[in-house]
């Protein structure tokens, strides 16, 4: 795997970022290739310590359960995580909440979270702003929240995932590439509203702009779902007969799309496939169909970031800046046939995990905190 190569000119930075390695700065917080509403100012938990010793108990108030992505997502904290760090003495239980994209459910139990005496709170992929008064009361009650997988503008949050504008830019630009810069490509977004899939299209329309014969035929919302985004791709197909020559589109949704293509009875116009395991093997068993995967947001890796980030922040070692980001990375076939079985099942709604230390690793995520140590070690 290789991170995304996006180079552009030097910028100055802020008070924060200006203590992130310039490598990173560059890469991930160029005002060129970041979404201008990221926060990316200082954290407001530099100096912060928890009003409680370990073991914590921490709030997880999910937005959604209805896609491959989330149950990707609470595959790795029910197995892995919620086991490792309780034997590690350090939690005590994990309180698990489901809003179905409902805000005001979602503010109404990240309150009940904080009356429940949690330590910290994670969300994930929710409203920008919707949240912020509430993520205020738990600040004011000494209680972190740290958005996982997207952003809120509070500048009481931590934010974790990849840098979304760089993620889509790579899809818009592979895909310009794979048509050979000429061709009618439908757009599928998302969620809309969402900072992940907002982000995500600000990045693929940027793009694309490089492109003038590539032409956005139509755009339509698959909600990072693969029935949703089946459903949408056979609408659009029905009713624009003419010539598509590929598909750009969000993961959880990739699936979907190939699914649809297949029962159009048209030609498997090249997607924009990302890590779910059933569009992977349709690749696998095609070898000639695309030319890479592009990862930029591995379920359970990308939540196992959040995670981390939010027991170092537990443990008093100062986040640096308000967002951590992370690179999107690549998958190539010869990598691709070597995790995936050449007998895999195309109708898997399972994920590709690209790894923690690959995605944001310890060394990784010490360069963001001022006090860096590894998380599993602490002794209070």
């Amino acid at each position: 795997m290789v991170a995304a190569a996006v180079a552009f000119a030097s910028p100055a930075f802020a008070a924060g970022l200006d203590e992130l390695p310039q490598s990173i700065r560059d890469e991930l917080y160029n005002p060129q290739m970041i979404d201008p509403a990221q926060p990316i100012g200082e954290s407001a938990y530099r100096d912060w310590k928890p009003k409680n010793p370990p073991p914590w108990k921490i709030g997880y108030a999910s937005s959604y359960a209805g896609n491959t992505w989330r149950a990707a997502v609470m595959k790795r904290l029910q197995e892995e995580l919620i086991p490792k760090w309780k034997q590690l003495g350090l939690i005590s239980d994990v309180i698990i909440t489901q809003s179905n994209l409902n805000d005001s459910v979602q503010i109404q139990q990240m309150r009940q979270l904080v009356d429940q005496g949690v330590d910290a709170i994670i969300v994930c992929c929710s409203n920008p702003t919707a949240l912020n008064q509430t993520v205020q009361y738990a600040y004011e009650r000494g209680i972190p929240v740290i958005s996982a997988t997207g952003y809120l503008t509070s500048p009481y949050s931590i934010n974790s995932s990849a840098n979304f504008v760089v993620g889509g830019y790579m899809l818009g630009e592979w895909m310009a590439k794979e048509l050979g810069g000429k061709g009618n490509v439908l757009n599928v977004e998302g969620i809309p509203g969402a900072s992940a899939s907002d982000s995500q299209n600000l990045g693929i329309l940027k793009a694309l702009e490089k492109y003038p014969d590539i032409t956005v035929a139509g755009t339509v919302a698959g909600m990072w779902t693969d029935q949703v985004a089946q459903s949408e791709i056979q609408r659009w197909l029905a009713t624009n007969p003419g010539q598509l020559d590929g598909i750009i589109i969000q993961s959880a949704s990739e699936l979907g799309a190939v699914r649809a293509l297949k029962q159009s009875g048209r030609t498997m116009a090249p997607i924009t496939i990302g890590g779910e395991i059933g569009a992977l093997c349709y690749w696998r068993k095609n070898k000639d169909y695309i030319s890479s995967s592009i990862q930029a947001w591995p379920p359970a890796d990308d939540f196992e970031m959040a995670w981390n980030i939010m027991m170092r922040t537990l443990e008093g070692q100062g986040p640096k800046v308000q967002s951590i980001l992370t690179r999107p990375l690549t998958l190539s076939y010869d990598e691709l046939s070597k995790v995936v079985p050449e007998n895999c099942d195309e109708e898997s709604g399972d994920w590709y995990s690209v790894g923690i230390e690959k995605w944001a690793g310890k060394e990784y995520l010490d360069q963001f905190f001022l006090r860096p140590a590894d998380p599993a070690a602490y002794k209070p």
